[in-house]
């Protein structure tokens, strides 16, 4: 659904052709947060077409570039997006983390590969703290608050996915990760 949603949302901010909404998308940072394959794009926008939702406002012939189809969206569209974007505010959903099913038997591993592991994970996310603050920062004077809001949140969880990996990968310097009845420091 998220798909829809984001590009009912990029057509309500302009008209536009798919690989300038891909562009916008990815300008923003919006794939850190939202799942999107390859073709996904122009099926998502090829089942809001289907659905009266999205409609081809021109086809752009540019030199020998392919033709660019340009979309607007509907009065249903709209309405659409409005439902979308309340029923989304509304949505949770529990935190999955990928590390969770084998962090709970850890005390069983070979403690000196899962540190390995751990200091390679910690130098990526270092990294990504870095990438989430600069898209921040360069986007200050360009998009809406709101779109501010999703890229300090991005940033923000991805330092205090830092701060745990910090901590867990120190217990695991230490051989700690086996221990019982010892609390975690903040």
């Amino acid at each position: 659904m998220s798909m829809k949603l984001v590009i009912l949302g990029l057509l309500m901010e302009a008209d536009s052709h798919p690989y300038e909404m891909r562009h916008k998308m990815k300008d923003r940072a919006m794939l850190n947060y939202i799942k999107m394959q390859e073709g996904s794009l122009y099926y998502a926008i090829d089942q809001l077409k289907k659905s009266g939702y999205v409609e081809v406002l021109e086809t752009v012939k540019e030199g020998g570039r392919p033709d660019r189809t340009v979309y607007r969206i509907t009065e249903a569209g709209r309405k659409l997006f409005q439902e979308m974007l309340i029923e989304q505010f509304a949505s949770t959903s529990p935190v999955f983390h990928p590390m969770y099913a084998a962090l709970v038997f850890a005390w069983n591993g070979d403690q000196e590969q899962i540190h390995k592991v751990l200091q390679k994970k910690l130098e990526e996310q270092r990294a990504r703290v870095a990438v989430m603050e600069r898209i921040y920062e360069e986007h200050l004077e360009i998009v809406p608050r709101c779109s501010l809001q999703v890229m300090k949140g991005q940033w923000e969880h991805a330092i205090v996915e830092l701060r745990w990996l910090e901590r867990l990968t120190e217990d695991a310097a230490h051989g700690r990760l086996n221990e019982r009845g010892t609390p975690i420091e903040s």
